[in-house]
């Protein structure tokens, strides 16, 4: 707060007071008050004036200068209300109270959120594991009678449900994750035996190599992860896979490369975005947006860093980093 804003606040006041004292002067004239008595109580009530300004202004800048500064440091812009002191005057006690009583409300319709949130998810995640029951018994009644017709559709519908579950999960993985050494080979070699069928009945030829590395990560949600870029190359017409690893002194690089349909120049900053689809959706029904958004989210909560590299028409490659004797932190 600078002083001539606070002068330029208060002109209505000064205004006031000036007439006022204008008024005042003529009184004391019209009762033939000596000039020079006149001239004393002039100076004493100006003086007095100004100091009772000059010592609203200090203490008024020094609240607002530092709810400013406080404000203005915080990330969270929220938790203003825990930083500020009760100030002694009026207009700032009212703002104090205003602020905390709006905090107060916005914390009481987070807490109703966050229940209703938890509730949803409680139910998403008891309606897939329910839904996957009927969906397993399917594939198994297809597989005894030696009906393969449908298999593809199930499995789609299967994966479909997978990533309900685990895009529910995501916002709280830190609640579901277990931290350790995990084989990059053993884990690929599962989501390869899953997906052989359809590897198979297109011709798809799959390598990998230097995949014997192990990474700090979460067995359960990599699985997931490396299923949904299986997934990715499946759906977008690629002929060939190739999966290998780098390891380094302080990080293990995973690449999953495959010769689909590629992905545009321009669309590539934005496909770990929720829902984007871009060029590819548009000429594919069956994109949803959604893989490659929760897999961003997961490596995210995971401590991991995925990065994507493509040429149209060519190629395209997934980059997982895995970090070596990290501490891994979730928000």
């Amino acid at each position: 707060m600078r002083l001539t804003e606070f002068m330029r606040d208060r002109l209505t006041a000064y205004l006031i007071y000036a007439i006022t004292w204008v008024l005042v002067l003529i009184f004391l004239f019209a009762f033939h008050v000596p000039a020079e008595a006149v001239i004393i109580v002039s100076i004493l009530v100006l003086l007095g004036a100004v100091a009772a300004e000059l010592w609203a202004f200090l203490r008024k800048r020094s609240y607002y200068d530092k709810l400013v500064s406080d404000l203005s440091q915080l990330d969270k812009k929220y938790l203003l209300s825990e930083m500020l002191d009760e100030p002694e005057f009026l207009d700032g006690h009212i703002l104090y109270e205003a602020i905390r009583e709006a905090d107060k409300s916005m914390c009481e319709h987070i807490a109703e959120y966050r229940r209703e949130s938890s509730d949803f998810r409680e139910y998403i995640e008891l309606w897939v594991h329910e839904i996957k029951l009927p969906v397993a018994g399917l594939q198994l009644m297809c597989h005894n009678d030696g009906n393969t017709r449908y298999n593809e559709q199930l499995r789609r519908i299967d994966e479909y449900i997978e990533n309900v579950l685990y895009y529910a999960r995501s916002g709280s993985a830190e609640k579901d994750y277990i931290i350790k050494p995990v084989s990059l080979k053993r884990t690929f070699g599962e989501i390869a035996v899953r997906n052989r069928e359809e590897l198979q009945e297109r011709g798809i030829s799959l390598s990998t190599s230097d995949l014997e590395a192990e990474v700090m990560t979460d067995g359960k949600w990599l699985s997931f992860i490396l299923g949904q870029l299986m997934s990715n190359s499946l759906k977008y017409g690629a002929t060939e896979i190739i999966v290998t690893g780098e390891d380094f002194p302080d990080r293990t690089v995973l690449h999953f490369r495959d010769n689909g349909i590629g992905i545009p120049e321009s669309d590539l900053p934005q496909i770990f975005e929720k829902s984007f689809t871009g060029e590819n959706g548009r000429t594919h029904n069956k994109s949803t947006g959604m893989g490659l958004y929760i897999v961003k989210k997961l490596c995210d909560r995971l401590g991991h860093t995925v990065e994507a590299s493509s040429v149209q028409g060519e190629f395209t490659e997934i980059s997982i980093t895995f970090g070596k004797n990290e501490l891994y932190k979730f928000e």
